[in-house]
């Protein structure tokens, strides 16, 4: 039986979903935790777009009939692996004929259930998009850099609070050096796809914490309704001594190619000044990690300072804290932020 749903229905029903777009479309963006199972690989799929645009619907429908034929068996003998009971939930880009082939192609060969996404993955994303718009409780950890939020996120997520990895999701720590040791970032799609995931398992009602960034993170963007509420919470500003950070950044980049940490350097030329910049290469090519942490840390001090006076100051709370005790600052948050609020 065909069942088209609507997104939220479709994304609570059983079954795995089947992405039935393209390779290229898929690694774009699709919905966390589907298969893909293209119907068309890239260049078929570019084949079709032309036929459609040059000769019509009719040309573009045979042309993906003689592509698609010889697949038809694979197709059903993928899907029963992935769904022997046969129950699965099938969707395309705007829920058209690829998706709605493969459903009629599953209904017959004896599936019991299968759904379809009305409106294709679109729709989910314009499901994705609204879903930044409901209010939370976001608490926000700040701090310069170096001053370790992301294991502090860690410990507070071990505490049994409910964290966001921005730059976990983003693949990138949010500096010039930020991709360094990270995998190529996703786009900011699926990073949408990906942190929509996560919120929807987090009660709204109770404080999620999240650490501070700018609107981009690296080539990723925060979705603008979700950065407006991180600008609207209290910020919680970890004061770690500089000498204590720089240390930190030794321990988590000294491990790095060289020649990465100069081209990372050199890419903040401009905003280091020439000087400093020129200190910090030389300090690097002498293997002198900490004056490199050092010169760079003063610069991304003032401009995080400069972010952070934005702020309303009744938002922003200093919390002290040291580079050996990251559980103890996040057992101090928690405590202040429930004394603090209603919420907790």
């Amino acid at each position: 039986m065909i069942v088209p749903l609507t997104s939220e229905a479709f994304l609570n029903a059983n079954g795995p979903i089947i992405d039935v777009r393209s390779p290229g479309e898929f690694a774009h963006g699709h919905i966390p935790g589907a298969f893909n199972l293209p119907l068309f690989d890239n260049a078929e799929r570019a084949i079709i777009g032309t036929l459609y645009k040059q000769q019509g619907r009719d040309a573009a429908m045979l042309e993906g009939l003689r592509i698609v034929g010889p697949k038809l068996a694979a197709i059903v003998e993928q899907c029963r692996a992935w769904a022997p009971e046969g129950r699965v939930r099938l969707h395309c880009w705007r829920g058209g004929e690829r998706s709605g082939s493969v459903a009629w192609l599953l209904d017959k060969t004896g599936f019991t259930q299968v759904h379809v996404l009305r409106g294709g993955y679109k729709d989910f994303r314009n499901h994705v998009r609204m879903s930044f718009e409901a209010a939370r409780a976001l608490f926000v950890l700040g701090g310069y850099t170096g001053t370790g939020k992301t294991e502090t996120l860690s410990h507070l997520r071990a505490l049994g609070a409910q964290t966001i990895d921005l730059e976990g999701m983003a693949h990138h720590k949010g500096s010039s050096y930020g991709a360094i040791g990270e995998q190529p970032q996703p786009s900011t799609e699926h990073f949408e796809n990906m942190l929509w995931q996560a919120l929807a398992t987090m009660d709204p009602g109770t404080p999620i914490w999240l650490e501070d960034e700018s609107p981009m993170i690296g080539r990723v963007r925060i979705p603008d309704a979700l950065f407006a509420q991180m600008r609207q919470a209290v910020l919680y500003f970890a004061d770690m001594p500089l000498e204590e950070r720089a240390a930190r950044l030794v321990v988590d980049y000294g491990r790095y190619p060289k020649n990465e940490l100069e081209a990372a350097t050199k890419r903040i030329e401009k905003r280091l000044g020439p000087q400093h910049c020129k200190a910090a290469l030389e300090a690097l090519a002498n293997d002198d990690l900490l004056t490199v942490a050092t010169i760079t840390l003063r610069y991304y001090d003032k401009a995080y300072l400069r972010g952070a006076a934005e702020r309303p100051k009744e938002k922003v709370v200093h919390i002290p804290a040291t580079a050996s005790d990251l559980r103890g600052l996040a057992t101090r948050l928690l405590q202040h932020a429930a004394a603090s609020s209603p919420l907790l």
